[in-house]
């Protein structure tokens, strides 16, 4: 069963007007963030309408090159994102750098082992196949990035004197920052472990509820999003255990001392 109710313009005015109610509830209790909304919401149109002609032209070309360009743009345009996220976190370029690489190494390895082991798909780098996967997974490890590095800072500037302490009485960097590593781990690691708790019972995900309406059977549907699941789960934690020890690292050097000073001014 492959058919699926195609969605004209009217209908998404029809559901824009929801916006607009949240608008006039913002104006009335003076919560003055009708602005924001309106920005966000053009802005939500325009990517996404940008997105669907991107894609439009990517899947006719079906180029290992193109694929490869618009996957590294995804990658550094969510490099900036986990930047952004940072209060007081990492100098920019190091908040850059690390968020990025780490989420390059995990996205790109755990979608290349999806399409080449699982889907696989002819050819294996097919921009229909690869590029929704990458974003999926792509989405959920910026997050748990993001939330590990800024938990590993605050943790430092918090703990700073038992930190130390632990250093001048001899504890390695590694030893001395393991409480706060595994704050930072346990913090980036909750949303994918509270998500796979609550999928099915509490939420239908999104994959999932596009592929039934778009007429697959859904028990087909389950098992698709079960991958999904299972891929964001690897990848979230690959990325968040790399930028989480490099970020331990950056935080400290060779001579076992605590470097606060490596982070962005207060």
């Amino acid at each position: 069963m492959n058919d699926y109710i195609r969605l004209e313009y009217l209908d998404l005015g029809l559901s824009a007007l929801l916006l607009l109610a949240v608008a006039g509830l913002s104006l009335l209790l003076q919560l003055r963030i009708e602005r924001s909304l309106a920005i966000a919401g053009l802005r939500c149109v325009l990517q996404l309408f940008l997105v669907g002609l991107v894609l439009t032209k990517l899947f006719a070309l079906a180029s290992p090159w193109w694929t490869g360009l618009a996957a590294l743009a995804m990658i550094l345009f969510a490099g900036r994102e986990i930047m952004a996220r940072q209060e007081r976190g990492f100098q920019r370029l190091w908040a850059y750098g690390i968020g990025t690489s780490a989420m390059l190494m995990a996205a790109t390895l755990v979608t290349l082992f999806a399409l080449t082991t699982q889907v696989q798909p002819d050819p294996w780098y097919d921009p229909r196949y690869a590029l929704p996967l990458l974003g999926m997974i792509l989405g959920n490890t910026m997050t748990g990035i993001a939330l590990g590095l800024q938990r590993l800072t605050e943790g430092a500037r918090q703990q700073r004197a038992g930190i130390e302490a632990q250093l001048c009485l001899g504890a390695t960097r590694r030893a001395a920052m393991l409480p706060v590593t595994r704050q930072a781990l346990t913090t980036a690691l909750m949303p994918i472990i509270n998500s796979l708790a609550a999928t099915g019972l509490v939420s239908l995900p999104g994959m999932m509820t596009g592929q039934i309406l778009a007429g697959v059977e859904p028990m087909e549907a389950v098992k698709y999003q079960l991958m999904i699941m299972f891929l964001i789960a690897g990848g979230t934690t690959l990325g968040a255990v790399t930028a989480v020890f490099v970020g331990v690292y950056r935080l400290t050097d060779s001579r076992d001392r605590l470097r606060l000073d490596r982070l962005a001014a207060e």
